[in-house]
């Protein structure tokens, strides 16, 4: 694993490690078959269900979209499922008004077994130097394979404000990825923003 790949990975923590090797639905669903009590808490979490995994698709996390919210702007929706999508994200930078307040969300489907921890993680550069403060990573949590009561996932991320100033106005590149427990990468992709006086 190169650098640059290893800046793409959640920092690990002391001693964790998952506590039982990955199983499928239907293994989940047999284990503890006579433990009503743990039977009603598979069916809270929608493990009894059908689930709506593409046979033909291996995938078990497909990010979807992402969003940019902030105040009194319109929602800036990426379909990260659009053919050219990730390679137009690098070449059309995202706006951010300086100052400005946001929050990103991310619209994700698994499928074909239970995803344990999964993680968003980017890292920021400009002029090709990671900036002070540059990798951050968010814990967007473990999910069952999407059912008709939960088609999609949203996740919100923390609010977020941008740098204010001319030193801080102009071009950056970042690395994302959405990496699970199992350092299992999802997605991986490269992206760009400007920070300016307006949107």
């Amino acid at each position: 694993m190169t650098s640059a790949d290893e800046d793409l990975m959640p920092e690990s923590t002391s001693g964790y490690k998952l506590s039982q090797p990955k199983q499928s639905l239907a293994e989940y669903n047999k284990m503890d078959e006579n433990d009503e009590s743990l039977q009603r808490y598979k069916r809270s979490l929608g493990l009894a269900e059908k689930d709506l995994s593409d046979p033909n698709d291996p995938r078990v996390c497909i990010i979807q979209s992402l969003t940019m919210e902030s105040p009194g702007r319109d929602p800036v929706v990426i379909d990260l499922t659009a053919p050219g999508s990730l390679e137009n994200l690098k070449k059309q930078p995202f706006k951010i008004k300086e100052g400005a307040t946001f929050t990103m969300s991310a619209q994700f489907k698994v499928q074909h077994e239970i995803l344990s921890g999964l993680h968003y993680v980017q890292v920021i550069k400009r002029k090709g130097i990671r900036i002070p403060g540059g990798k951050t990573s968010e814990m967007i949590g473990s999910y069952a394979p999407n059912t008709e009561k939960q088609p999609i996932y949203t996740k919100k991320f923390a609010e977020e404000t941008a740098p204010s100033g001319w030193a801080v106005r102009g071009r950056y590149d970042v690395s994302s990825s959405f990496v699970d427990d199992d350092k299992k990468t999802h997605l991986q992709f490269d992206w760009t923003f400007e920070i300016d006086k307006d949107w």
